[in-house]
């Protein structure tokens, strides 16, 4: 998948692809329905998203609390596996905000990127203010030579499919709710950071990884997937997590910490994907060290049960 960050700069292999617009945070079956509309849409076309980074509610309040279901990394990851060709990841800044809907389909879509479909959600909103529509895009679309696709919203049995139906399943320690409406496991991925070593010290390992900049799940203990994505330990393993602040150990930073299940080996600074897969209880302080273990072994006990059954 070859990613193009800015539309004024494009090779020729690049343009005429038909594209799925949107921020696609999650990827999730909603995101999935569109990418596979644009896919039918032109299926000689190069098969392409095109997103912003940063998110533009990150540029717009930068200081609002993190909200994102997976970083730009992980999003690229889960779009080439749905076989995006074309990643155009635009550098969201003051000047493309600033451009009105008639502009942006002109400038970006039509001679920028000279996209050749674009397939977009019924509730799309672009231009400066948030002003242009999916039936304003028809119309450009209409005016200056690309076709336009609009996707109507995906709704499950209970609900519709949202970033923020998802964000709330999370918070609510439903992963299995959330992987519904992904159409896969709900994964925080990322390097492996250097911690305290106390995992170590109480017979636990821990790969860490930092949560800084995304939405954070309900704490507490999980039962996880692991993929080791490069190195010597490539591969996939199952595991127990712990996510939260660690409250044994006082005030700390929220972070994930994952006992890796019969694995053994150096994981500082590889990248490693995390999946959430049941949520076993909530993040606790007990009165010793030993009154710890006891429930780490309980927990890893019950992760082994679940994991074997998927």
């Amino acid at each position: 998948m070859r990613i193009i960050r800015d539309y004024q700069y494009v090779e020729a292999a690049d343009r005429g692809a038909s594209v799925a617009i949107g921020n696609f945070d999650g990827v999730h079956l909603g995101h999935q329905s569109v990418i596979d509309l644009a896919r039918a849409a032109a299926p000689d076309a190069p098969l392409g998203v095109l997103t912003f980074e940063p998110h533009p509610r990150e540029f717009f309040a930068p200081d609002a609390p993190p909200f994102r279901l997976m970083g730009p990394e992980a999003r690229a990851s889960q779009l080439a596996k749905l076989g995006v060709e074309r990643l155009y990841q635009l550098n969201f800044n003051a000047q493309l905000a600033s451009l009105t809907p008639e502009a942006f389909a002109r400038s970006v879509i039509a001679e920028g990127l000279g996209l050749q479909h674009v397939v977009v959600g019924a509730d799309f909103c672009f231009g400066k203010g948030r002003a242009g529509t999916a039936q304003d895009m028809q119309a450009f679309g209409a005016d200056m030579g690309f076709g336009v696709t609009v996707a109507p919203l995906l709704e499950t049995s209970d609900a519709t499919v949202s970033s923020t139906a998802i964000r709330t399943a999370l918070s609510e320690a439903r992963p299995r709710d959330a992987a519904a409406m992904l159409g896969h496991w709900h994964r925080i991925e990322g390097p492996v950071i250097g911690g305290e070593q106390r995992g170590r010290e109480l017979g636990y390992p821990t790969a860490n990884m930092s949560i800084d900049g995304l939405h954070p799940p309900a704490f507490g203990v999980y039962a996880v997937l692991v993929d080791v994505l490069e190195g010597p330990h490539k591969g996939r393993y199952q595991g127990a997590a712990s996510l939260g602040v660690r409250p044994m150990f006082g005030e700390n930073r929220a972070n994930l910490e994952t006992f890796i299940f019969d694995f053994s080996g150096d994981l500082y600074g590889t990248h490693v994907s995390v999946a959430l897969v049941d949520h076993l209880r909530g993040e606790e302080k007990f009165d010793s060290l030993d009154a710890l273990i006891t429930q780490m072994d309980a927990d890893c006990t019950r992760a082994r049960s679940i994991l074997a059954a998927l």
